[in-house]
């Protein structure tokens, strides 16, 4: 078993899904009662990311506090998924953890194995209520760690491609957009135009990259997750791609800490016609593109041999050690947090999938998708999904994979020694 302090160490280089706006941090309550005042059971909820993503989460508390009142819920933002994961273990060990919070998919069996993080099975069976084949099946991949659940799928995405229909139009190309990678780079030559705009800015992110190697047909680490395989067939040939449209300038990398942040200004001010994306950020790209005139599509990540894509998120989870009072209380949050009616309206909020089959068929999602077709690509897409590789060690080697692809991109290496050198240092990790 790895130490707590090992595990800190990892997960503070755990990369950032998404570009999601941060809003200042709320400071960390260390008090954990039940309140003499009310007689509820106080808990604590940390969460990730601001912006509506963090107003869905607000007014998900709100709602739940105001419809019951055995139970008090006190929201806390921590920043992004790296300084959520990092608080948490550092309050674990100071033993004043929040009761419920959040973990990023990829970390879940970090967690779970670490002995941070509540085996839910017995809650689960106890339950017949929660339903558990309601969940999307194509989400419940990072659930798991060693047969017990040890997480319920809260806010799940799935990277997608966003498209500005107005100079796609004016290019001549259809707004559904490129289907594979011959069409994807034909999308991406006719967008670009000199001195004016580029047909993508694309920062390099490890998750883009995972849905590139899904697509050739490939998989980042081998099935025991003893050892990696991006720098096999499938992960040689997404580089290559990639390096190749960057250096013919139909594809900008952008460098740095603000990447992220840079190809959605880009796509924003009409420098770029696209960029790839979670489906987290819809309603902010919506509303992007309203603010900017432009209309706005969606469309799958682009296929190769195959369809495939990468899950991504969080989950749902109730931190070990708590009292039988705040476990049952703990539990009735996220069972209400995870349930159809709080999906529907994450979902709608926010642009996250919903996690229930019953929340997709249901009148009010339906609709929606009717109504805004955009939402609905990621639901279609997760036929597709694959789930993120839970070995302890990924976060570090995801970190060590992005850095060498970047100077692969920026600096010259070619794909196969970026990729080679990258398994090189990683594959110790997982050993």
């Amino acid at each position: 078993m790895k130490t707590i302090c090992r595990m800190l160490g990892l997960l503070a280089l755990m990369m950032v899904l998404g570009a999601c706006g941060d809003k200042k941090e709320d400071k960390a309550s260390s008090e954990h009662k039940v309140s003499a005042d009310s007689g509820r059971t106080e808990i604590t909820y940390w969460y990730a990311f601001g912006d509506k993503i963090g107003e869905n989460n607000e007014n998900l508390v709100k709602m739940f506090n105001d419809s019951q009142d055995k139970v008090l819920v006190k929201a806390e933002f921590q920043g992004n998924y790296a300084d959520l994961h990092s608080k948490t273990q550092a309050a674990f060990a100071a033993k004043n953890a929040p009761e419920v919070t959040l973990n990023e998919i990829a970390s879940i069996g970090v967690f779970a194995r670490s002995g941070m993080t509540e085996d839910l099975t017995p809650f689960i069976e106890r339950d017949s209520d929660i339903m558990l084949n309601d969940f999307n099946p194509g989400l419940m991949g990072n659930s798991y760690v060693d047969g017990k659940i040890h997480g319920l799928p809260y806010l799940r995405s799935t990277p997608i491609l966003y498209m500005n229909v107005d100079m796609l139009k004016e290019a001549g190309l259809d707004p559904a957009g490129p289907k594979n990678w011959k069409e994807f780079e034909e999308y991406l030559r006719a967008l670009t135009v000199e001195g004016k705009s580029v047909g993508m800015s694309m920062p390099v992110d490890i998750w883009f990259f995972e849905a590139f190697v899904g697509a050739g047909g490939g998989d980042m680490l081998s099935e025991d997750e003893k050892q990696v395989t991006f720098n096999g067939e499938a992960g040689v040939e997404a580089l290559e791609f990639w390096k190749r449209l960057s250096n013919e300038g139909v594809l900008k990398i952008p460098a740095g800490d603000e990447a992220s942040a840079q190809a959605v200004q880009d796509f924003a001010n009409g420098r770029s016609a696209m960029i790839f994306g979670s489906t987290a950020g819809l309603t902010n790209n919506l509303s992007i593109a309203k603010e900017n005139g432009f209309e706005l599509n969606t469309a799958f990540m682009p296929a190769n041999k195959v369809n495939g894509v990468p899950t991504g998120g969080a989950n749902l989870v109730m931190t070990a050690g708590l009292s039988p009072e705040k476990q049952e209380a703990a539990w009735e949050f996220i069972k209400w947090m995870t349930a159809k009616e709080q999906t529907i309206y994450a979902s709608t909020y926010t642009g996250y999938l919903p996690s229930r089959l019953s929340a997709v068929n249901s009148e009010e999602m339906q609709n929606l998708y009717k109504e805004t077709p955009q939402y609905k690509v990621a639901v279609d897409q997760l036929e597709f999904g694959k789930a993120r590789p839970m070995a302890d060690s990924y976060p570090e080697i995801a970190t060590i994979l992005r850095d060498e692809i970047a100077r692969c991109l920026l600096e010259g290496t070619s794909p196969k020694e970026a990729l080679d050198q990258a398994a090189s240092l990683a594959n110790p990790l997982l050993k």
